[in-house]
């Protein structure tokens, strides 16, 4: 026993001072608190928690409403997500991990009423077990899990976001069909070669309780069908780990990566709309069918500076069924006016999203010895069957974000400005372009 508590003191002085690895841009964190459970480090336990905290000015859509009162723009401070995760490697062949949290916390809404902001919900992320089969070619896990299909950007980590955040249509079903782009169910995950795969089974949660239905499709809350859905992407140059299924933004110049994926998710009769057939108002259920096809690259540029490229590009072919479209808005700061308060605009529905981003990491010794800074800009592109002007015609949702990160432990600890260019869309022939910045401070160990 008392070998035992040696080794576990002995690696957490070692996992959490050492400087011979680089742990995503940081040589501080080496591989985190990480406390080995036998004397090689074989069997451990690992632990991570972060916050990232914004600070945002917003000018809100036209009619929005916080606290009762109509207001033109708001100035908040929110925590955009709060997260504790630990996993463990009891043996080679197994894997157990724990995600729990909160999500989206101001002082008008995230809380656990609908109507203030106070004591958000604490819920469970993820929490699964995994078999490794056959060495790296095939796991099994199940439970709920985050090895979802569609895009690179579905399966994105939140603690490496190049850009200040996801678009949020990367997790198309998003508190729908999912709990927070997780689902039960089973999941098979593994390498052949430089091919990377992930497929899963899942179980939909309930959703559309109230069961509204209208000509546009909406979610069916008669869904018994099992969700369907896989991800691969070929890696040419370093590989990636699959250890987990979170998949890095950017790697800042640590690593040499170019990979090419695809995915998709199919649900049968995943929604439902009326279809007026005579006198006849039948209710008619068709399915959901989501595919993308993505890029991304990775490269340091001259090893010297510690210049770095990150580049990611992604199409999605979405299929909800009839003009099926949903807005959201990040951290809503005003809750009342209808759905296209605040910041929402159509963000996720039936038709073509295309989205990109780029970003370049300047020299060292720029600002200081370790801190480092990396601009960046984003785009995405929607054209959704079910966003339309007064003449009938579709209209593109377009939003525009340009920032930078100071990286000043890597990601462990960063600042990111960023200034978003977002679409209001009360009136859809008369789209006006409205103001967000948002300053976020994020820490995580």
């Amino acid at each position: 026993m008392k070998k035992l508590l040696l080794h576990v003191v002995v690696g957490l002085v070692l996992c959490c001072a050492g400087r011979d690895v680089a742990a995503q841009g940081s040589t501080e964190y080496s591989s985190g608190i990480k406390i080995p459970v036998s004397p090689d480090g074989a069997k451990y336990i690992r632990f991570i928690t972060w916050h990232q905290v914004w600070i945002r000015y917003n000018e809100n859509n036209s009619g929005s409403i916080r606290n009762n009162e109509f207001q033109d723009n708001t100035f908040d401070v929110g925590l955009r997500r709060s997260r504790f995760l630990t996993y463990s490697q009891i043996s080679p062949r197994f894997l157990i991990l724990l995600h729990f949290g909160i999500n989206n916390q101001n002082a008008v809404s995230g809380g656990v009423s609908a109507a203030d902001g106070k004591k958000p919900q604490l819920f469970i992320h993820d929490a699964w077990t995994e078999y490794k089969v056959f060495d790296q070619y095939l796991s099994l896990g199940a439970g709920l899990h985050y090895w979802n299909g569609v895009s690179r950007m579905t399966n994105a980590s939140t603690l490496n976001f190049m850009a200040i955040d996801a678009p949020i249509f990367n997790w198309a079903t998003i508190d729908a069909a999912d709990q927070f782009a997780r689902m039960l169910g089973v999941y098979a995950k593994g390498k052949i070669g430089k091919l990377d795969y992930r497929m899963a089974v899942n179980d939909p949660f309930v959703t559309n309780t109230a069961q509204a239905i209208g000509s546009a499709a909406n979610y069916n809350p008669r869904n018994n069908k099992k969700v369907f859905q896989g991800y691969y992407n070929y890696q040419f140059l370093e590989q990636e780990s699959n250890l987990l299924p979170f998949m890095v933004g950017t790697y800042l110049g640590t690593k040499r990566v170019f990979n090419i994926g695809a995915g998709f998710m199919h649900n049968e009769d995943g929604m439902w709309r009326t279809e007026q057939r005579g006198l006849v108002q039948d209710t008619v259920a068709s399915d959901i069918s989501l595919f993308g096809v993505d890029a991304f690259l990775d490269l340091p540029l001259n090893q010297e500076a510690g210049t770095a490229i990150t580049a990611y590009a992604v199409y999605h072919n979405y299929d909800f069924g009839r003009n099926n479209v949903r807005s959201i808005g990040i951290m809503n700061p005003a809750t009342g006016g209808g759905a296209l308060r605040g910041n929402a605009f159509p963000t996720i529905g039936t038709g073509d999203i295309l989205y990109g981003q780029l970003g370049y990491l300047l020299p060292k010794n720029l600002i200081s010895e370790k801190a480092r800074l990396q601009p960046y800009t984003a785009f995405s592109y929607g054209n959704l069957d079910g966003v339309r002007d007064s003449s009938g015609d579709k209209v593109s949702v377009k939003v525009l974000d340009v920032g930078a990160n100071l990286l000043l432990e890597g990601h462990h600890s960063k600042l990111t400005l960023n200034w978003r260019n977002r679409p209001d869309f009360i009136n859809p022939s008369n789209v006006k372009y409205r103001p967000e910045i948002t300053l976020q401070a994020m820490i995580y160990l």
